[in-house]
């Protein structure tokens, strides 16, 4: 009996110990679990206030939109986004430009003809010469006033037969200088000078000059034709205006000695084009009017004024004014009159 009690009193203790330990283990996971549906919880609840908020969002953004969906189309116009810009007054202008260059197209290129005078007489010109002159050409200047107007009253008479007649010059590179008052103190003697103020007169700028001349010579004055001649050629004006006569009407008219031929080198100048690439593989200049005397009919003169910013000039004049004619309907006409050749200083035409 006595050594049974102990083995008892031992087991007894062992038991409660792990009751104690039981207990404790339990005691801790309901804490974890506790712990873990709170923080569960507070989970649930940020992710809730999430979703409401972004539903509340999304509920404006449609109101808005079905608010301003019975106000402005689903897809934006054109005259939407240039009011959006601010373009309504550029828009505009574009049109009204469109229907001046329609217009202008309908008039033979011009509008309103861009006349800026007429003659006295009121009635069409004939044509507009212009003679290409430098500033060291008084002298060739003063031969032409003794052929051509010998008389006194000579250009008023001209122009009643619808012909006018002005010595085409440019400005001095030094704006302003003894060569420049030269030439001003000259024309308000004579009266025959057609000064292009823009233009600089230089060998180099040649080629511009062109533009510059029919361009201010279809602004100034109505006519048939517009003339370019050399101050160096001998040329005879009556059989020039019976020339003029039996063309007029032609208003597609691009007249001269027309030419072609292959492109000199470099070592030729005084014919040499740099950019003879542009011509084709042949190095061939195209037919165009031999530069010491040509004729445009009044549309082809316009057309140089309207365009005349984006007219290529290449290194020649006539070469320039050839390649603006070989976009256009023209009449090409190869009077064989209008050939010069040299004698000494003058070009001496057939015409003549």
């Amino acid at each position: 009996m006595e050594s049974s009690l102990p083995v008892t009193t031992t087991t007894s203790s062992s038991s409660k110990s792990e009751r104690r330990s039981k207990s404790k283990t339990v005691q801790s996971t309901s804490k974890s679990s506790i712990l873990m549906v709170f923080l569960s919880c507070i989970a649930w609840l940020y992710i809730a206030g999430r979703l409401w908020q972004d539903a509340e969002n999304r509920l404006l953004l449609a109101n808005l939109l079905k608010k301003n969906s019975g106000q402005r189309p689903k897809v934006l116009t054109v005259d939407d986004k240039l009011m959006v810009l601010g373009c309504k007054e550029l828009e505009r202008r574009i049109v009204e430009a469109e229907m001046e260059l329609t217009l202008a197209k309908s008039q033979g290129y011009l509008k309103n003809q861009l006349l800026q005078s007429k003659p006295s007489s009121g009635k069409k010109l004939l044509a507009v010469i212009g003679i290409y002159t430098g500033f060291g050409g008084r002298l060739r200047r003063n031969i032409i006033r003794g052929s051509w107007m010998s008389k006194a009253g000579a250009l008023a008479k001209l122009e009643e037969r619808g012909i006018v007649v002005r010595f085409v010059i440019g400005r001095s590179p030094n704006r302003g200088d003894s060569l420049d008052r030269n030439i001003d103190e000259e024309n308000r003697a004579m009266k025959d000078f057609l000064i292009l103020d823009r233009h600089e007169e230089a060998q180099e700028e040649l080629p511009k000059k062109a533009k510059y001349f029919f361009s201010m010579a279809v602004q100034t004055w109505d006519a048939d034709f517009y003339v370019k001649v050399d101050d160096n050629v001998d040329l005879n004006f009556d059989a020039l205006t019976e020339l003029l006569q039996s063309r007029r009407g032609q208003d597609n008219a691009y007249i001269g000695c027309m030419k072609s031929g292959e492109v000199v080198t470099e070592e030729g100048k005084p014919w040499y084009e740099p950019e003879w690439w542009k011509f084709g593989d042949q190095k061939s200049y195209f037919r165009h009017a031999a530069g010491s005397i040509f004729i445009l009919s009044k549309s082809f003169a316009q057309y140089i004024n309207i365009n005349s910013a984006s007219l290529k000039a290449y290194a020649h004049e006539d070469v320039s004014v050839g390649s603006w004619m070989m976009g256009l309907q023209a009449t090409y006409t190869d009077d064989s009159r209008l050939c010069c050749s040299y004698s000494g200083q003058d070009k001496v035409c057939s015409l003549a």
